[in-house]
């Protein structure tokens, strides 16, 4: 098998700190000990410097260099990182030295035909652990793009675009094997760089980045077309509050592991027990939350889960205040937990027509990781099973989301 080789300099892609940071976020997330696979690397990749940050008491980690890396000189600069990381890396000769690993990460992007990118990715998938992941990485544009976009289709649990790289890539994670749901319980929040920072708490999701490019690009033309007009200031003026629309802010996450957070910011509509013909015959514990324009749209995970599903159910548009928005359009994302099926619906408003969803079915979800934002007003609801948790909340209440604890669980499970 072939693995990605770092030479060629400037002709071959390389993946710079944001995209690396990107490639490691799986294995990063991981709380307490576990074992990674690093491949295709030298001495200067990005991704071996991320990696090496990311290290955590009990880790392990094998790796592979690149083919026109020399062994003895990767060893000793993995040396010079001290002994920290001395101690839990281990730099092989060949992929045929190293054992199984709970993430593997192609370090530099693939590139080549979609026939090369498959037989890489078949080879590595051999060294997963049950329930592993495959972390890689290539172009927007080409034979190995289209392989990995493919392979996402087929056994992605997560992708993302990291512009900030020359050229730009798209990272996806790949996991062949089924997970179990108490994973979700051992790892952190993933890093996703679809939020630009702002500050050290704020960040921008991608959405607004790109709605305030619009609304300036319009105010550009409009002054370009009527240079003595001054409508364009309307698009410009615009941009600003356009952008703080999709701002993501930085949440501290109850560690308690009884407690359910809230999916979103806004105001408790209702708290009641009922069955939805969407989720079958079971009886739920439904936490409904309003969103106005003026809440943070970001919608986060309230319990650690496995996806299992994700559907939408079509419907209207009444405002999502109103008793009639539980027939508007709405996005379901089912998680499996140790207590039972936990569902959030993203429902739509009389403004509100898009939903954005991250997380495919596969996924692991950590307590308060961000899935996904519902743009402009909106409401979200989160199903509980009857009798596994009481509510904390009470309808007129204010809760953030990823903060707020809106119900605990009454039941002991073994994942939660």
């Amino acid at each position: 098998m072939t693995l990605v080789s770092a030479a060629g300099g400037a002709r071959r892609p390389r993946a710079g700190d944001r995209a690396a940071r990107t490639l490691i976020a799986e294995l990063a997330r991981h709380n307490g000990p576990k074992t990674g696979l690093l491949v295709g690397v030298d001495a200067g990749s990005a991704t071996l410097a991320q990696v090496s940050k990311a290290l955590l008491p009990g880790d392990t980690l094998t790796v592979v260099p690149a083919e026109s890396t020399a062994v003895r000189a990767l060893r000793d600069h993995v040396e010079a990182q001290g002994r920290w990381v001395a101690d839990r890396v281990r730099v092989v000769e060949t992929l045929a030295e190293a054992d199984a690993a709970d993430v593997v990460v192609v370090g530099e992007p693939l590139t080549g035909t979609a026939e090369e990118a498959r037989a890489t990715i078949e080879g590595l998938a051999k060294y997963l652990a049950e329930g592993g992941v495959l972390c890689a990485s290539a172009g927007i544009t080409g034979g190995a793009a289209a392989e990995l976009d493919r392979q996402g289709a087929l056994f992605g649990v997560g992708v993302d675009v990291v512009v900030r790289n020359v050229p730009p890539l798209r990272v996806h994670r790949l996991r062949f094997t089924p997970a179990d749901a108490t994973q979700a319980t051992r790892v952190s929040p993933a890093y996703r760089p679809s939020s630009v920072p702002v500050t050290r708490g704020m960040h921008i999701d991608s959405n607004g980045v790109a709605a305030a490019g619009i609304a300036l690009g319009i105010a550009a033309l409009a002054r370009a077309a009527r240079p003595k007009s001054r409508l364009w200031l309307i698009p410009a003026l615009a941009a600003a509050p356009v952008a703080a629309f999709f701002r993501d802010p930085e949440r501290d996450v109850p560690e308690d592991e009884s407690a359910v957070v809230a999916a979103s910011d806004g105001k408790v509509l209702s708290v009641e027990r009922l069955r939805d013909e969407r989720l079958g015959p079971d009886e739920f514990l439904r936490i409904a939350v309003f969103l106005s324009v003026l809440d943070v749209h970001v919608n986060r995970a309230p319990v650690a889960g496995k996806v299992v599903d994700y559907f939408v159910t079509d419907g209207g548009f009444a405002a999502a205040m109103k008793p009639d928005a539980e027939h508007n359009v709405a996005a379901y994302t089912l998680l499996d937990t140790a207590h039972g099926r936990v569902a959030v619906a993203q429902r739509t408003g009389l403004i509100a027509r898009r939903i954005v969803q991250r997380a495919p079915a596969g996924a692991l979800l950590a307590k308060g990781e961000r899935f996904g934002l519902i743009r402009f007003g909106s409401r979200t609801d989160v199903y509980l099973p009857a009798g596994a948790a009481e509510p904390l909340v009470a309808p007129g209440d204010r809760v953030l989301g990823g903060a707020t604890v809106i119900a605990r669980w009454t039941t002991t499970g073994s994942a939660e």
